[in-house]
């Protein structure tokens, strides 16, 4: 069961959709994935609930091939987390969806926005509940701050 199947209110078909797109990306078939994605998002990019549009530019990003195009989604997936309120604890996505944008910035060689970013998602993960995906989201904070430490040490050499 994906992340937004497990939020979806009873009868929820946004969220049956995207999560049936997910379960398509995870067996193997990107593409398909990202197009019913990219359909839905077009059917609520202007006036569907910040909800759905935070769950859906998280999981297209996932989709993207290119790591231009995952960060531009991982943005919008950030960006539509601004609106979230009520019982669905926005809080607790932030320090995952900082880390996914984090992660775009390194790849894309913008290290020093990589670091902001992980900061940000440092900085909200006391949100996060002790459960396996707060655990998964804080040893992944805990492997790209080794990875930005370890870019560090590269850039000016050993022991400085």
């Amino acid at each position: 069961m994906t992340e937004a199947q497990r939020e979806a209110p009873e009868g929820d078909a946004v969220l049956t959709r995207i999560g049936q797109a997910v379960m398509l990306h995870r067996g193997g078939d990107r593409e398909e994935a990202r197009n019913r994605l990219a359909a839905l998002w077009r059917e609520i990019e202007r006036d569907g609930a910040p909800f759905h549009r935070c769950a859906l530019a998280h999981y297209l990003a996932d989709t993207q091939d290119d790591p231009l195009d995952e960060l531009i989604w991982d943005l919008r997936a950030l960006a539509a987390a601004d609106g979230l309120t009520g019982a669905l604890a926005p809080r607790a996505f932030l320090p995952s969806l900082h880390l996914n944008v984090a992660a775009g910035y390194l790849r894309l060689g913008q290290e020093r926005a990589a670091r902001d970013q992980l900061a940000l998602a440092r900085a909200t993960a006391g949100a996060l509940g002790e459960d396996p995906y707060g655990d998964g989201v804080r040893a992944a904070i805990a492997r790209l701050t080794l990875t930005l430490e370890g870019a560090a040490e590269d850039q000016d050499g050993p022991g400085t």
